[in-house]
């Protein structure tokens, strides 16, 4: 994935909340009332996707996101089409999981799990082993309730709104300003300099 120019095209924002599809506060890391807002668009079956989370998610975490500076928000972006069979039912589950507090630990496990459950299609399967036997029934059912569903497709509808035509894909919210999606996974040196810069103006 290629590293595109920062901060292309600025358009106007209310705040983090007013995002082009409502927020679940499960599904993000970090203060509400911090400077920056990332909203990350994400499909569980896509490898570039699995090394962002691993390799540059978790220096986001210790550089920004603890200490107040960025909020980051997990946005569902599953791909479709050939290639693509079990993205949508990846995103169902995880978005449930958000419904009962285990957004991350599912998260987490579907990406970790990516390479047995995309090819096999046993996603339930990598769900179902990081949640207990209760937290699994309630997963399942709330994976079919037509409220996750359309949970998940706002988000496909606000990405493909806002341009976005691959994942990973970030939208950075800035004081009220969103910026253009920056597509692939980013060079964290760069991209933290980068975050940096829009935190000292």
């Amino acid at each position: 994935m290629r590293i595109t120019a920062f901060g292309l095209g600025l358009v106007l924002l209310l705040s983090c909340q007013a995002a082009n599809a409502p927020v679940d506060k499960e599904k993000m890391l970090g203060s509400q009332t911090a400077p920056l807002t990332l909203e990350i668009f994400s499909s569980f079956d896509c490898p570039h996707c699995t090394l962002m989370h691993q390799t540059v998610l978790p220096p986001l975490m210790h550089d920004f996101v603890i200490p107040g500076k960025i909020c980051v928000v997990s946005r569902e972006f599953p791909l479709s089409g050939p290639g693509h069979p079990w993205a949508r039912e990846a995103a169902n589950y995880a978005t449930a999981a958000a419904r009962i507090g285990k957004y991350d630990v599912v998260a987490d496990a579907l990406f970790k799990n990516q390479m047995t459950w995309a090819m096999n299609g046993k996603v339930w399967d990598t769900v179902a082993s990081v949640l207990t036997p209760s937290e699994q029934a309630k997963v399942q059912a709330l994976s079919k309730d037509p409220g996750v569903q359309a949970e998940v497709q706002r988000d496909v509808d606000a990405g493909t709104a806002a341009g976005i035509t691959s994942t990973p894909s970030t939208i950075v919210v800035n004081r009220g300003k969103r910026s253009a999606p920056i597509a692939g996974m980013q060079n964290y040196d760069l991209f933290k300099q980068y975050l940096n810069g829009l935190l000292a103006h």
